[in-house]
């Protein structure tokens, strides 16, 4: 019995579940394999990465879906997805994929997203460009251009100018502050100790500027062996970060947040957490760091007093 790659259900001897293809299209039937293996794949990304507008350390490709030949084309300009196929950490796709899963349980706004197979049988993430509607551009920057940092600078920052940020260049701060917070904790509880400048970005659409679509959420603490909590420090640490320091200092003081939100958005979290056990069981993720990622939450969970 086979299990669908885009939404984790079981779906007989077919690769994908109909209700995944028509996530990505409605006129689907099949998807045929990428027609190069992990291999190839990163070789491909390394040829056209000068072409990427969307670089960083894990190997990227751009692709459209091409609805008549029922696959993803790889090119380098009008594509409507990003690809990440097997990178030199293990497991990589899959564990976007399903920390992005989580995500979206959370509450957050995520693109469409999902595994695919590439021709080795490797799976690979995509995730639709937030920042294309049709043919057009939707206006995006990262935090690093609103920061004058480079991608050589992105981790010399604080979480504490991130507010400064999001205050200057926002429509609704005081929306957006609250939503910088629910980041900020879903990503220390998943362990995503990668969340620089770049990861976060402002869109505008309708003249109102806010945080964009989530995206590159990934648990990187399992698959390091020196993780640290935070890429940016708060308060001037990047580990041994505790609850009070999360609710009291950066919560009500830095951000402004009333009580009742900050216990809003942490019940949500308790409201989450069987959810995300029962995500992770049934992702693609090997065993061993299936009990990986569970064990973080429990341990997060714990120092956020959720769980």
């Amino acid at each position: 019995m086979n299990k669908c790659p885009i939404t984790y259900e079981l779906c007989g001897q077919n690769k994908y579940s109909l209700a995944g293809l028509k996530k990505l299209s409605s006129k689907l039937r099949h998807l045929d394999d990428l027609p190069l293996d992990s291999n190839g794949l990163r070789q491909e990304a390394m040829l056209r990465a000068a072409k990427l507008s969307v670089q960083g350390v894990q190997p990227k490709l751009s692709a459209r879906l091409n609805i008549r030949d029922q696959t993803f084309d790889i090119v380098d300009s009008k594509a409507k997805f990003i690809l990440k196929p097997q990178a030199d950490y293990p497991e990589l796709p899959e564990n976007e994929d399903l920390t992005m899963h989580l995500a979206e349980a959370a509450g957050f706004e995520v693109p469409l997203h999902g595994l695919i197979f590439a021709q080795d049988q490797s799976l690979v993430y995509f995730i639709q460009r937030f920042d294309r509607k049709g043919h057009r551009k939707i206006a995006t920057e990262d935090f690093a251009q609103l920061a004058g940092e480079s991608r050589d600078t992105k981790y010399a920052y604080s979480m504490e100018k991130l507010v400064n940020l999001v205050e200057r260049f926002c429509t609704f701060p005081v929306v957006e502050k609250s939503e910088l917070f629910k980041r900020t904790i879903f990503n220390y509880l998943v362990g995503n100790e990668d969340m620089h400048l770049k990861n976060f970005s402002i869109i505008s659409t309708n003249d109102i500027v806010r945080l964009s679509p989530v995206y590159d959420f990934v648990n990187s603490t399992i698959v390091l062996r020196d993780p640290e909590e935070l890429a940016l420090p708060l308060n001037g640490k990047k580990r041994g970060i505790t609850r009070k320091m999360f609710m009291e200092y950066f919560g009500k003081e830095r951000l402004g947040l009333e009580q009742k939100v900050i216990d809003d958005h942490m019940q949500r979290f308790v409201r989450i957490l069987p959810t995300c056990a029962d995500w992770i069981d049934k992702s693609f993720l090997s065993h061993t760091y299936r009990e990986k990622y569970k064990a973080l939450i429990s341990s997060r969970a714990s120092t956020l007093q959720i769980g």
